[in-house]
C-alpha cells in the first residue's frame, strides 16, 4: 500500500493544464501533494495527444504539470489487476477502452481513488472508486 490516496487520470490533468483555476485545479492544490499522483500509463497518453498535435507550449505546461505530480511505473500487480479486471467486464459484456482499463487496473492494484471526469465508463469497474473533481466538492 504507498501513501497515495488519488490517482489522476488523463481528463484531470488536461483539465488542470486548461483551467489552472478551475475547480479541479482548486481541489488538487488543497489537497496533500503526497496523497497525489498519476500513472505512467496517463503520461504516455498525454505525451502521446502532444506529440500528435505539435503543440510545444501546451507541451511545456503539460511537463510542468507532470513535474509536480508523482509518477507511478506500471508493474507486476498492475497485470494481475488488469487481467482480472478485463475478464470481469468481457463476462459481463461491459468492456472499457484498453487505456482506460490499464489506469483503472492501476488505481485498483494500489487501491487509490482514481480521479477522473469520465465517471460512467471506470464506474464498471467492480471495487474501483472514483471521484469527478470537476464537480463541485465538498
Amino acid at each position: 500500500m504507498t501513501a497515495f490516496r488519488y490517482m489522476l487520470d488523463t481528463n484531470a490533468i488536461s483539465e488542470m493544464v486548461r483551467n489552472p483555476d478551475g475547480t479541479l485545479a482548486d481541489r488538487v492544490k488543497a489537497a496533500p501533494t503526497d496523497a497525489l499522483c498519476t500513472s505512467a500509463i496517463v503520461v504516455s497518453e498525454l505525451r502521446y495527444g502532444l506529440r500528435k498535435r505539435g503543440a510545444v507550449s501546451l507541451a511545456r505546461r503539460v511537463e510542468a504539470v507532470l513535474g509536480e505530480i508523482a509518477i507511478l511505473p506500471y508493474d507486476t500487480p498492475v497485470s494481475f489487476a488488469y487481467a482480472q479486471t478485463r475478464d470481469a467486464l468481457e463476462r459481463r459484456g461491459q468492456p472499457i477502452g484498453y487505456t482506460d482499463l490499464f489506469i483503472a487496473a492501476h488505481a485498483l492494484s494500489l487501491e487509490l481513488t482514481l480521479v477522473t471526469a469520465n465517471v460512467r465508463e471506470f464506474s464498471r469497474v467492480e471495487g474501483l472508486k472514483v471521484e469527478n473533481w470537476l464537480e463541485a466538492g465538498p
